[in-house]
């Protein structure tokens, strides 16, 4: 029993390693960038990196049981690699130029209403609005909008804390901060933001299909990785003609490659696809809360970002709305299973297998 207890629990717990995951790839992104690092070819190299790290072990691990690549299973891997890897993460370069740090982890909590929205589209999700765990699920997926929105656009008086000035962050530049927060700029980095969010929803999205017909999730991520590599390479050429743009040194350039391409693209990619397999993919989208609250406080105390009280209230309703719908989705499996516990979930119970008896709306049940 207490088997089945922890491994109910490893996907809570692997989806906060995530989060923590990509608020470290924020910081450091940033970081780089500010340094003057070109963003195209940050992420020809990131993917570079994590192809030369993964392939060994997906060849070690998976190579002899893996089931033969079909054609049309190669075609659908390399569109979602174009899509949700390559012109998300060159998109999300730019406009993490454009803005800073904690702008980049608040937009991506526009993630789980867009990522909701195409699973619900692909019948990949449903949404009963007749039942407790339906309305749990679309009134977390709102309160999460609306801490994102308070976050970007609400920031109220400001809360002055201990600052460490850290090694990486030492200078400012034309990237910097002050720079990013004018005018139409910040607009334009927002928008390209919220562009890179739609592609990674629909790439986690379209990955829980891929993964039925091509399960090892191993040599998935590293043909992914690989593909991106290519992809990204075309792209940053024509945009970095300066050869000096492609020099790594031991800075924090080279820190965040590393960083990224071997930590987040490399080990996340994998857990991201486990987490889909084993919950889904609004499940995983709906984490990403966590990974803005943590990079609010690093910024704080590390990039000396200023900490507003929009930031704390956006915080807050980001968290609410989070475990709104994680119950919402656990109220939901136990009605599935069948597993009502009289009386106090009986009655929803049975309207719950009501509505499944009936079938009229697979996707929408109004």
């Amino acid at each position: 029993m207490e088997m089945k207890e922890v491994d109910s629990k490893k996907p809570y717990l692997v989806v906060v390693l995530v989060q923590m995951i990509y608020a470290g790839m924020f910081l450091l992104s940033k970081a780089a960038f500010d340094g003057g690092m070109n963003n195209f070819v940050f992420v020809f190299y990131r993917q570079a990196t994590a192809t030369i790290f993964l392939a060994p072990l997906a060849f070690y691990f998976e190579w002899k049981t893996a089931p033969s690549l079909s054609f049309v299973t190669f075609c659908k891997i390399f569109l979602i690699s174009l899509f949700g890897i390559t012109a998300s993460l060159d998109i999300y370069g730019v406009g993490l130029v454009y803005t800073s740090a904690t702008l980049a982890a608040a937009t991506t909590n526009c993630l789980p209403a867009i990522t909701f929205f195409l699973a619900v589209l692909l019948r990949m999700e449903t949404l009963r609005l007749r039942t407790t765990s339906g309305l749990a699920k679309l009134a977390g997926v709102i309160v999460c909008l609306g801490g994102a929105a308070t976050l970007a656009f609400y920031k109220g008086p400001h809360i002055k804390l201990w600052c460490h000035h850290f090694v990486l962050y030492g200078h400012h530049n034309r990237n910097s901060p002050s720079h990013a927060y004018s005018g139409m700029i910040w607009v334009k980095g927002c928008f390209l933001m919220l562009s890179s969010n739609f592609c990674w929803a629909l790439w986690l999205v379209l990955q829980g299909r891929i993964i039925k017909s091509y399960p090892p999730k191993l040599m998935l991520t590293t043909l992914q990785c690989f593909m991106s590599s290519i992809q990204s390479l075309v792209i940053a050429i024509p945009l970095a003609r300066d050869p000096t743009q492609w020099k790594l040194g031991w800075n924090v350039r080279l820190l965040a490659v590393a960083y990224c391409g071997i930590v987040v693209t490399g080990l996340t990619y994998y857990l991201q696809a486990w987490i889909i397999e084993k919950r889904g993919p609004v499940f995983l989208a709906m984490s990403t809360p966590l990974a803005l609250i943590i990079t609010i406080l690093f910024s704080t105390f590390v990039l000396c970002e200023t900490l507003t009280f929009g930031s704390i209230l956006g915080g807050v309703l980001l968290v609410g709305g989070l475990y709104s719908v994680l119950w919402g989705k656990s109220r939901e499996q136990t009605l599935d299973q069948g597993n009502c516990k009289p009386p106090e979930v009986d009655q929803e119970c049975s309207q719950f297998k009501q509505e499944e008896a009936s079938h009229k709306s697979p996707d929408i049940l109004v």
